[in-house]
């Protein structure tokens, strides 16, 4: 049987799933080349990186979650705009100081694409493509960290609500596909 450390709480609910999960783990991502994503990832995103396997590394910061990232070469396909991973920092200042780092950085991280800060969806916030086609959301949330209020608010919407991709071009900003 499975022991909890103390500090795991599992009284979540499940509406009779299937699955009864304690937390969520991980995610996974690709790169060309793991030596400079790995450089892009701690020395310009802050995360932490350990290698754990031959092709691929595990990225995390400060909690549980993490990211997996897979070394797959010349295989990697791009991904749209929606399929981004966000990074909260503290200040307004602070995302406009990203923003500026990315520009002046660009050609030394690979940096392919990177898009002017706005308030949008409840943040201020920028878009930037990395060099292996990820996009990367650099955010901040004016009520401090908002991640748990998007629970607790609960369903705003039905599921009969749910199609809102008619506009997905408009979201979508063209990248230059090129290695």
């Amino acid at each position: 049987m499975l022991t909890l450390p103390d500090n795991c709480r599992v009284d979540l609910p499940r509406h009779g799933s299937v699955v009864k999960p304690f937390c969520l783990s991980h995610g996974t991502l690709e790169c060309y080349d793991l030596v400079e994503t790995r450089r892009f990832y701690e020395e310009f995103l802050g995360l932490e990186c350990v290698r754990h396997g031959k092709p691929a590394m595990a990225i995390r910061l400060a909690m549980r979650f993490h990211i997996i990232c897979v070394e797959v070469g010349d295989q990697l396909k791009p991904v749209h705009l929606l399929n981004h991973w966000g990074v909260d920092v503290q200040t307004r200042e602070e995302v406009d100081e990203a923003y500026r780092q990315a520009l002046a950085n660009q050609e030394k991280y690979k940096i392919r694409q990177v898009m002017a800060p706005k308030d949008m969806h409840g943040v201020y916030s920028f878009y930037l493509v990395d060099l292996d086609h990820n996009w990367w959301e650099i955010q901040y949330y004016e009520n401090g960290f908002q991640h748990d209020d998007l629970f607790d608010f609960g369903d705003r919407f039905g599921m009969d609500d749910a199609r809102t991709f008619e506009a997905l071009e408009d979201v979508q900003p063209r990248v230059e596909l090129a290695r």
